[in-house]
């Protein structure tokens, strides 16, 4: 079953979402989540089977320029993730669809994606959900 997320959820997302993004605390994402959850251009969805939390995806409105779009807004899926024994079941797909019907109900034409170059589960999901590839980058930082 796939539902929106509520506060009462986010220890759950932010468990399997640092499973993602292991440079961030549970507490911090959980903080995070919390707020972006009150936020009018965000949704969080989460699936759970028997009342248990499997999967998750976050998305937003972008209002800015996303890369090899043309229209604005965009929606744009932040985060989306499965627990490895439920992979390759068509979870994520769902988690997307609803992400992408929500964008759309937001007045979106357009939605987006991005994924480090180097994590090749996340292009080839990707691509197999219909993604086109628009770019490639590698960012710079320096302190000054």
């Amino acid at each position: 079953m796939i539902r929106k997320a509520a506060k009462t959820d986010m220890v759950s997302v932010a468990e399997m979402a640092v499973m993602m993004w292991d440079s961030h605390s549970v507490e911090e994402l959980k903080g995070e989540f919390e707020q972006e959850i009150e936020n009018k251009d965000c949704v969080m969805y989460i699936y759970c089977i028997d009342n248990i939390p499997i999967g998750f995806a976050q998305c937003g409105l972008r209002h800015d320029y996303v890369e090899g779009t043309e229209s604005r807004p965009v929606g744009y899926l932040e985060g989306i993730y499965v627990r490895e024994e439920y992979r390759n079941r068509g979870y994520a797909g769902e988690l997307l669809a609803e992400c992408e019907k929500w964008a759309k109900q937001k007045g979106c034409s357009e939605f987006a994606s991005d994924c480090e170059l180097n994590n090749d589960a996340s292009l080839q999901f990707h691509m197999r959900v219909g993604f086109t590839e628009a770019n490639r980058i590698i960012c710079f930082t320096k302190r000054i």
